[in-house]
């Protein structure tokens, strides 16, 4: 069976994750992109991790993060023949710490996927949830 490119891959064991739980929000997340980006997006490894690294932190210098993307924007020149693939990560838990309710996780989650497939796209977040609304 392929695996579902829009379903986020966890670092965690699956007894470790109840269904319907974090990966979920993630997916849904992805599932909620418009069309002309979730379609583009099927050369982008999603993966969940618990915490960042102390070297990703201080990649981008900050003190914490809910995402990362890492990889050459599609605008960049040259992109489409990267030698690496692009990576969103979503981190669980800063996610889990900053949203103690649930809706409010939902929203925290699905806002820091579009941030992050902004930073693949090379656009802005304002631009991308333009255009969600214009294609949504």
């Amino acid at each position: 069976m392929a695996a579902d490119p829009h379903r986020p891959v966890s670092n965690r064991p699956p007894e470790a994750d109840p269904p319907d739980t974090f990966e979920s929000l993630v997916a849904a997340a992805l599932d909620g992109l418009p069309a002309p980006f979730r379609e583009r997006l099927d050369t982008v490894a999603v993966v969940i991790e618990d915490e960042p690294t102390p070297g990703e932190l201080a990649q981008v210098g900050a003190p914490g993060l809910l995402g990362l993307y890492t990889g050459i924007p599609r605008t960049a020149y040259g992109a489409s023949d990267a030698a690496l693939p692009s990576k969103i990560t979503i981190f669980r838990g800063p996610h889990l710490r900053l949203f103690r309710d649930p809706d409010a996780l939902a929203r925290g989650v699905a806002a820091t996927v579009r941030h992050e497939v902004a930073h693949h796209f090379g656009i802005s977040d304002a631009r991308l949830a333009q255009l969600a609304s214009r294609h949504g």
